[in-house]
């Protein structure tokens, strides 16, 4: 996919000379959909830190200050919503440590992938208890894993009332309907719970402390069509960039909401992000959720062979070895549509920072903070907000 430009400098070029030429009475003005300060948004939690989706984790992130904590829905064998970012356990959990469930280890397909290891819905909730969370990336802190406990949703929403009032300050929550083709598949429904968890909580409304998200357009539709108010958010995927071009590409599981290949649709994420696209998401949702690419791409070098060069010389080539491209008009194009726009992930690890970042997160969030999202996925809070300080206090707010 080719990304429209609006101009030819970097991301990061870009930033520096806007932020020089920002003068007179709209110096301060933020480009935000409505006007205020871009959402930190615990992604799983302070998942940068501590296992992702526990309520530790989540515990971790509102003491650095995060404005909202996130989480993935799945379902258990007996049909209670817990946060995994994946129903297959294995991924995220200490279940292959377990002897008594070496029996249940299998090979299927979720979304089109095969995969292999142990899966929620295979497991009572008495059973996933029993397993604690690890760290799924292993450049991140281990001593944690298998210390803290699989949540339910039900949890979170009591630990973000109670967390809300102890701190005084409202801590919202932002759950996404994970995989929900695959459990509705299997006789396992997850949106009908989802409301009536919303419902309980008495948050069913626009302005509740609460953000609903999906990959499946259908999903969203489907608990919209059900009665659910919530501000909804439709997420947009990609599977990598190539870096000779900086342009998307697409694969299985991430090229496009799974119940479009159940149906024979063959287009892919990137038709949501055209002005139609958008037009379309608007009528059943609130905001969208893309991949940070879509917004700002990078780029490699390519060299006189005509392979990606491996600038810092480590033998991998990843972001590291990229510059950052001209930002896309996806916010503007959002904006006008009327739909906020929260990009995700963003992470500390030098290996995921394009090198005009000088391998300082910070450097990144500016050049979307000035962008105007309107919010950003973190696996560090505390790096989310010192930008966003940093970021506020450059115009003057």
């Amino acid at each position: 996919m080719r990304m429209s430009l609006q101009i030819t400098l970097t991301a990061a070029a870009a930033l520096s000379l806007a932020a020089c030429g920002t003068t007179g009475p709209a110096a301060n003005k933020l480009l935000t959909l409505d006007g205020n300060p871009p959402l930190v948004i615990a992604h799983r939690g302070a998942s940068g830190y501590l296992p992702e989706q526990t309520l530790e984790s989540y515990a971790r992130a509102i003491e650095l200050g995060a404005d909202v904590i996130e989480m993935d829905l799945v379902s258990t064998k007996d049909g209670v919503l817990i946060a995994r970012h994946d129903p297959n356990l294995g991924i995220s959990t200490d279940v292959a440590k377990h002897p008594r469930f070496a029996s249940r280890k299998k090979t299927i397909q979720v979304d089109g992938e095969t995969q292999t290891g142990w899966f929620s819905n295979d497991f009572t909730l008495a059973e996933i208890k029993t397993l604690g969370g690890i760290s799924t990336d292993p450049e991140r802190p281990q001593e944690f894993n298998g210390k803290f406990k699989v949540v339910t949703f039900q949890e979170i929403i009591d630990f973000a009332k109670a967390k809300s009032k102890e701190t005084g300050r409202t801590i919202a929550i932002y759950p996404e309907t994970k995989n929900p083709t695959y459990f509705r598949d299997l006789g396992m429904p997850m949106e009908d719970k989802v409301i009536a968890a919303i419902n309980a909580a008495g948050w069913n409304s626009k302005t509740a402390p609460i953000y609903v998200q999906s990959f499946e357009p259908g999903s969203l539709k489907y608990m919209k069509s059900k009665g659910l108010n919530t501000r909804l958010i439709q997420l947009i995927d990609g599977d990598g960039i190539d870096m000779k071009t900086g342009a998307m590409t697409y694969a299985v599981p991430v090229d496009r909401p799974y119940e479009w290949t159940k149906a024979g649709d063959k287009r892919n994420f990137d038709v949501m992000v055209t002005p139609a696209g958008l037009a379309e998401i608007k009528t059943y949702a609130d905001g969208i959720g893309p991949w940070k690419r879509y917004i700002v791409s990078v780029k490699g070098t390519v060299g006189a062979d005509g392979k990606v060069v491996d600038v810092n010389k480590d033998g991998k080539i990843n972001d590291a070895d990229a510059t950052s491209t001209a930002p896309t008009t996806l916010i503007a194009d959002a904006h006008k549509a009327g739909l906020f726009v929260h990009p995700f992930t963003f992470r500390n690890e030098s290996r995921r920072l394009a090198s005009d970042y000088n391998k300082d997160g910070k450097n990144e969030y500016a050049v979307y903070y000035k962008l105007g999202v309107d919010g950003v996925f973190t696996d560090f809070t505390d790096t989310a907000l010192a930008a966003r300080a940093e970021y506020l206090k450059s115009i003057g707010r």
